[in-house]
């Protein structure tokens, strides 16, 4: 099995600390570790030659001096940005090229995971089944509170069952519930979080591309054809813009015939940290206490993310319930955690971009 790992978002909604400079996914919120270097450890169980990272050039040297021990060929560099649809096609064609019946398994780089061994062990389950059954396979996992900021999958009947690994039929996505739909999906087992983890080979991938997205597919394989020659490098500059910006899920997954999809529940304690929120409910077990990195003095303040990045500058929060306070050098956001603040951050960031404050970005 190859794993490639998505490395080139922004996470705008966890400005001010993620920037279009240094995103989310090289930043450490964790651990000691950034969220990268954390979900290359987690895939321990491959060579880091099985290791493939598909970012851009304003990453190359975060992805090189975060994980060296990756090669630097299997840094797949996208000269434009098209969505996950575009990523993931070029990567499935460049390692078509050289393995054309090898397993490929699609991880996000920005992701909390607290069970590595229940992750490895589904993406083992699922490459199992796609070298089988040559289905697309996707691992979700259960909800464990009405998050509107993700999607949700329905599963439908139980398939088989593969050292004692439930594998299910997949009936339909569902994109960004409201509340009260997500409070529904809660109480039931048949609506699972969309985690976008997948597993399949690539040549199905590949002929999923040719059937749903024939154009995308078409300069896929312009770029394939040339690479390891001395025109790889300006095929790729000229092809890859061409392909159309869609998510993977809207371009392939939401066109394939469902019979040909399986889903692969997982208990992976999984967050994609895609929100101020979403950080402070992983990472404190009481929902009443402080998640705290950097200098703070807290008095009578409760359920709060104090994140503060300089060293030399203390900062006292007193009698403040539920907020998220982000100290950077150059900008400082306080937010209601309680109310999810994380839409109206992203206006923020398109504000500033508006005004042309790019060193803010």
């Amino acid at each position: 099995m190859k794993a490639v790992i998505l490395a080139g978002g922004t996470g705008t909604r966890l400005w001010p600390l993620s920037r279009l400079k240094k995103p989310k996914q090289f930043q450490k919120f964790t651990s000691n570790k950034t969220l990268f270097q954390e979900t290359v450890a987690r895939l321990s169980f491959l060579k880091p030659k099985d290791i493939y990272v598909a970012t851009n050039q304003a990453f190359l040297n975060y992805v090189q001096t975060q994980a060296p021990q990756i090669p630097n060929e299997n840094i797949i560099i996208e000269p434009a940005l098209r969505d996950t649809a575009s990523c993931i096609g070029l990567a499935a064609a460049v390692i078509a090229k050289q393995f054309p019946n090898e397993v490929m398994a699609v991880i996000y780089a920005d992701h909390l995971i607290k069970n590595k061994k229940e992750f490895a062990k589904k993406l083992k389950i699922a490459e199992q089944v796609a070298k089988e059954d040559e289905t697309l396979n996707i691992i979700e996992v259960k909800a464990k509170f009405p998050n509107i900021n993700l999607g949700y999958v329905k599963i439908g009947k139980m398939l088989k069952t593969i050292k004692e690994v439930d594998i299910f039929s997949f009936e339909k996505f569902i994109e960004k519930p409201d509340l009260k739909t997500a409070q529904k999906f809660l109480q039931s087992y048949k609506y699972l979080w969309n985690t976008g983890y997948y597993v399949w080979k690539v040549s199905t991938i590949l002929e999923a591309y040719q059937a749903h997205l024939p154009e995308t597919y078409r300069h896929l394989m312009a770029i394939q054809e040339k690479l390891g020659t001395t025109q790889e490098k300006a095929t790729l500059k000229q092809e890859y813009p061409l392909c159309e910006k869609i998510s993977i899920d809207y371009g392939i997954m939401e066109k394939v015939d469902p019979k040909i999809v399986r889903i692969i529940p997982a208990d992976l304690g999984w967050s994609d940290i895609g929100t101020w929120r979403s950080l402070h409910q992983e990472l404190v077990k009481n929902p009443t206490a402080n998640f705290v990195n950097g200098e703070f003095l807290a008095k009578e303040t409760h359920g709060s993310v104090l994140y503060n990045t300089e060293k030399e500058k203390m900062i006292a929060v007193v009698g403040m319930e539920n907020v998220a306070v982000v100290n950077t050098k150059d900008a400082i956001l306080i937010c209601n955690l309680a109310k999810d603040c994380s839409p109206q951050i992203k206006k923020v960031v398109e504000i500033l971009k508006t005004e042309g404050r790019e060193d803010l970005l």
